[in-house]
């Protein structure tokens, strides 16, 4: 074979330098023992990729790439405008304190707002570093300071500031930007762009944990932005970045922000995800889902991640959660145990014909039986929250099941009273939905956690009634963090309604992965032990 060929086959060049699709130099060859060789020996190191069948490099590497195959391998046109952009990097930025001066966090802002000194902290914490996750606690308005930081960039580097978020968040942001008379570019989680401004610009990722899983095509779209050459700062926020308190959750944001950790995805799940390869059906799998060198992990990323509660920040009402176990009379409770007992007599049946799949399947059996639970807390939760309305106080409900959530509303009052917010709104309506709730037009405001739990202010609420709660408790935390924040006029209280075994099984795994997450986020000595949900699913079916 002559290595100065230019091999096509039917799926492309076979050799060739390309730009992979999160941002990272693939090399791609024929097997060659004396090419292999060279690639080895390159600095910073690669690595191999069996399923893409390439190697793959940092960009950082390009320069001793190009020296070391000579110009053996054409480069792929995408990735040469990225090469030629590392040759011509932008100026330097100015000091630290001049980004400080330009931000001015000090001075009120154009709407008479003034930041709170936690927020003030955390522009000069930004302006300091060019890759950092603000995990700041939800309410404690994450989104204004990323901006007044930004101000500073765009002000003394003349960066363009570009914004990515939900979709039903972007109201927001536009808000919060013309009140500082800064022009975003708005970008969704579901259209990431493929290229930033060549003229320099800071990237705002806003709910950075929907890059949690590091095989997601939305993941490694994030993923090459964060690597693009033209970023001057990668500023990511989230109040729940290791929303289901696992380790591989976080290696996503770590390697965004340019963190040693995550340069090596192998090994930060061997050191602190428990990672193994387990036989499972005549195939060897990877398995990280663990955790391990906890206290380890919060000392290294602490430098590059801030994360501050709200009693440590602001003198809020106080919140407090209150159980409501729910008791069914006697016919009640009959049906709902029969209707359980189908369920699991089914996955009986299923399992001895050998039709059950491992994990899958006993999660789904486990989130039937919860939305039996939810159908039989409805009247419970009508009555609940009847009597907190009939208080004077306004009222948040969240479900996990729009059948709940619809069903609620309709037994409360429907649109004349309630406002309902769920997936089937688009989100443009939902924000006009929040403001009639928020403006006293409504009492209620029911929503299913997908929908209402993210990005809205719901601070008019003095109750948050929990019909079910998620398996994270990032989702829990963001959702009653709604009405917990900035502008509340009183104190908080969040009930969780508790009916059966299902739900004493999730409370318990909330509060054990709270355990987990706040070792990472926080200092803390505490140890815990916790099994996998479908372990204890099974264990939960098997002893039925």
């Amino acid at each position: 074979m002559c290595r100065g060929l230019h091999f096509v086959g039917l799926a492309g060049p076979l050799v060739q330098m390309r730009l992979g699709p999160t941002g990272l130099i693939e090399v791609v060859s024929p097997f060659d023992p004396v090419t292999q060789a060279q690639l080895r020996a390159v600095r910073p190191a690669g690595r191999w990729l069996g399923r893409r069948r390439c190697w793959e490099f940092p960009l950082e590497a390009a320069a001793a790439l190009e020296a070391r195959l000579a110009g053996r391998f054409p480069t792929a046109p995408e990735l040469a405008r990225w090469l030629d952009w590392l040759r011509q990097p932008l100026p330097p930025l100015p000091p630290h304190r001049e980004l400080i001066a330009a931000a001015a966090p000090e001075a009120c802002l154009p709407d008479g707002r003034q930041l709170f000194t936690h927020q003030r902290a955390a522009v000069r914490w930004l302006l300091a570093r060019r890759g950092a996750v603000l995990a700041d606690a939800m309410g404690l308005g994450k989104t204004l300071s990323a901006l007044v930081a930004a101000r500073g960039l765009a002000r003394r580097a003349d960066c363009r500031i570009v914004v990515l978020a939900p979709a039903g968040l972007h109201r927001h942001w536009r808000q919060e930007a013309a009140a500082l008379g800064l022009v975003l570019e708005l970008h969704s989680w579901a259209r990431i762009p493929a290229e930033l401004p060549e003229a320099g610009c800071v990237l705002i990722v806003d709910e950075a944990h929907f890059a949690q899983s590091i095989t997601a095509v939305r993941t490694q779209a994030f993923l090459r932005l964060a690597r693009h050459p033209r970023l001057r700062a990668i500023w990511l926020l989230s109040g729940t970045p290791m929303k289901n308190g696992r380790p591989s959750q976080l290696f996503p944001l770590l390697a965004a922000i340019g963190h040693p950790l995550g340069r090596d995805q192998r090994a930060y799940e061997e050191r602190y995800c428990q990672g193994h390869w387990r036989e499972q059906g005549g195939r060897r799998l990877w398995r990280s889902q663990g955790a391990s060198q906890l206290e380890e992990l919060q000392r290294l990323v602490r430098p590059l991640l801030l994360h501050r509660r709200k009693q440590q920040c602001l003198d809020l009402p106080p919140k407090q959660r209150r159980d409501h176990p729910v008791s069914l009379d006697a016919a009640a409770a009959r049906g709902f145990q029969h209707q359980l007992q189908l369920q699991v007599d089914d996955y009986r049946r299923r399992a001895a014909r050998g039709e059950v799949r491992r994990d899958a399947e006993a999660l789904a059996v486990f989130t039937a039986l919860r939305r039996i639970g939810s159908e039989y807390k409805l009247a419970a939760a009508a009555a609940l929250v009847r009597s907190l309305l009939e208080s004077g106080d306004a009222v948040v409900v969240f479900s996990i099941f729009v059948a709940t959530a619809r069903l609620l509303h309709a037994h409360l009052g429907g649109d004349e009273r309630a406002v309902l917010l769920t997936g089937a709104i688009p989100p443009r309506a939902r924000q006009s939905l929040v403001d009639r709730f928020q403006a006293g037009e409504r009492p209620l405001l029911v929503a299913t956690f997908g929908t209402g739990g993210l990005g809205f202010t719901l601070h008019r609420a003095r109750h948050v009634v929990l019909i079910e709660r998620p398996w994270t408790p990032g989702d829990v935390e963001q959702a009653e963090d709604r009405c917990h924040r900035i502008g509340m006029a009183g104190s908080l209280t969040s009930h969780w309604l508790q009916l059966g075994v299902a739900d004493q099984l999730v409370d318990g795994l909330i509060a054990s992965k709270a355990e987990r997450i706040s070792l990472v986020l926080q200092r803390r000595e505490e140890q815990w032990r916790r099994r996998a949900l479908p372990e204890m699913v099974r264990q939960l079916l098997e002893r039925w």
